[in-house]
C-alpha cells in the first residue's frame, strides 16, 4: 500500500534528514520509495518541503494535493500553508513552537503560532501537537526535533514505518555519537 508523507518546516530544522530516514527505513523493508525536496531559501530560514512516497507503484515523487496520509510539520504556519496536501481524515503531527518569519520580525508584528494551532485544531480531525522544546531540553540538544516528530508519526501508524524501524534507521544512518540523544527523543515520544 502506498503511503504519502509531506514534511514541512524552515531551514535548519532537520526536515531533509527526516525524509531521508523515512526513505532509508522503507528501502530496508524492500519497498519502493520516491522523495523530492523543495528547499528554496532554507539556509536563510526559508521554507523546506519534502515529499516522501512509499510502497506500491509510485509514478512521481511529488504528492498530489489532497493525498498526504500524514503531514509532519516542524512549525505551525508551515502546517497551515501545506494543509491542502492532506487527504480527508489524514493525520498532522506538528511542533507547537513557532519560528518567527523574517517578515514578522521586520514589521514588528507578533507571531507565536497560537492562531495557526487553533486553526489546525478546528480543521484537522487527527492532530498531534508535540512540544518540541520540552523534548529537546530533556535530550540536551535542539537537534532531535526531527526524530521526535518522526517518532510521533511512526506511533500514529500513518507513516508506513514502525517505531522499531525508525530506531534502526537512526542507528544505521545517523553518526554514532548522536545515537543516544536521538533514540532518547524517540523513547520520550513513544513510551
Amino acid at each position: 500500500m502506498t503511503k504519502n508523507c509531506l514534511l514541512c518546516g524552515v531551514g535548519g530544522q532537520g526536515t531533509v534528514l527526516a525524509s531521508k530516514l523515512i526513505a532509508f527505513a522503507t528501502m530496508e523493508k524492500g519497498e519502493q520509495v520516491r522523495t523530492s525536496e523543495t528547499i528554496g531559501m532554507s539556509q536563510r530560514g526559508g521554507c523546506v518541503v519534502s515529499h516522501v512516497r512509499t510502497g506500491g507503484k509510485i509514478e512521481s515523487p511529488m504528492l498530489p494535493k489532497g493525498s498526504a496520509d500524514v503531514i509532519i510539520a516542524f512549525e505551525p504556519a508551515e502546517a497551515v500553508r501545506n494543509i491542502s496536501y492532506l487527504k480527508k481524515d489524514g493525520t498532522v503531527i506538528v511542533n507547537k513552537k513557532a519560528v518567527k518569519p523574517v517578515t514578522a520580525s521586520l514589521s514588528g508584528s507578533d507571531y507565536d503560532g497560537s492562531e495557526m494551532l487553533d486553526y489546525l485544531k478546528s480543521a484537522v480531525k487527527n492532530l498531534t501537537v508535540i512540544d518540541g522544546d520540552q523534548i529537546c531540553e530533556k535530550c540536551g540538544s535542539p537537534k532531535v526535533l526531527n526524530t521526535a516528530l518522526l517518532a510521533a508519526a511512526a506511533k500514529s501508524g500513518e507513516l508506513g514505518i514502525t517505531v522499531e524501524e525508525l530506531k534502526s534507521a537512526i542507528e544505521k544512518r545517523i553518526p554514532q555519537k548522536f545515537h543516544e540523544i536521538n533514540l532518547k527523543a524517540v523513547r520520550i515520544v513513544t513510551e
